[in-house]
């Protein structure tokens, strides 16, 4: 494909290349970030003896974030790299295999929602306490806003001055919020949901897009829909991102803002390439 250079002295630089590899870079750092946040939470979700399923629904957003690093990487070979020549049937299958794993991965995160979700509506009071530093010495941890704490006598009194506390991981009972906090939790499970689908839904866009150019077509009324769908999509995503500042979760804002500006370098190799597939008609 052909690039879009600017030449500083002696120094030529790509620039498009450059933002869109600063973004897959920025996209890798932020993956840290979520590895180290599902471990700490993890710690609070997690005992002895928890199950297979139970260890990868606290790792959840580490599983799903690596489906889409290597969907991401996938959709670069497929849109800029490889696009201009025929992939051997080798190459072709085990991109194919690749992807399908990456497909599983992301069905498990609408499963680990699913369960959460399921598992916060049925949240139970906590009998016979109205005060927080009650569960002292119960080897408990008090949520709030995807902030967990070990309850103790040196921060029981500030954590919550509410009267009615709530087990929300039932059947473990590790973790206790009060009503406040349950109605916030619920908020975010939903907003986590709605993204992971959202996702998927860009991601069936990328795929048609690319199933459709492999066959060197590039126009007509699927791509108008297609753009339109998108268009709509990513205004839901910005929005969530809001929703995250709004709850004070810079970090899955910023998050957000780098995974929309990953796809958006993908979505314009896309453009670049069904340009040159309509010039070569032409």
């Amino acid at each position: 494909m052909s690039a879009k250079v600017i030449t500083i002295g002696q120094y030529s630089l790509d620039v498009r290349q450059t933002i869109k590899w600063s973004v897959y870079a920025l996209v890798i750092i932020n993956f840290g970030f979520y590895i180290r946040n599902d471990w700490i939470i993890a710690g609070h979700t997690l005992y002895v003896g928890s199950s297979l399923l139970e260890v990868s629904r606290a790792f959840a957003t580490t599983i799903d974030e690596s489906a889409w690093i290597i969907l991401l990487l996938l959709f670069e070979l497929e849109t800029y790299l490889l696009s201009d020549e025929p992939l051997s049937r080798t190459k072709t299958l085990l991109m194919q295999g690749v992807r399908v794993v990456c497909y599983i991965s992301l069905a498990h995160t609408l499963y680990a929602y699913g369960v959460y979700l399921t598992e916060i509506y049925a949240s139970v009071p906590v009998e016979g306490v109205t005060n927080l530093c009650q569960l002292i010495e119960k080897d408990l941890s008090y949520a709030f806003n995807l902030a967990y704490s070990d309850i103790n006598s040196s921060n029981c009194a500030s954590l919550s001055s509410a009267n009615q506390f709530f087990y929300v991981d039932p059947p473990t009972f590790f973790i206790v919020e009060d009503a406040a906090g349950l109605a916030i939790e619920k908020e975010l499970a939903w907003i986590d949901m709605f993204e992971a689908i959202i996702w998927l839904l860009i991601l069936l866009s990328i795929e048609v897009a690319v199933w459709l150019q492999d066959r060197n077509v590039g126009q007509g009324i699927i791509f108008k829909g297609l753009g339109i769908a998108k268009l709509c999509l990513y205004s839901l995503l910005w929005a969530a991102a809001g929703y995250w500042i709004y709850r004070g979760h810079y970090m899955f804002a910023w998050d957000e803002f780098v995974w929309i500006a990953g796809f958006v370098a993908i979505e314009m190799n896309i453009v670049e390439w069904r340009d040159e597939i309509n010039d070569a008609e032409a």
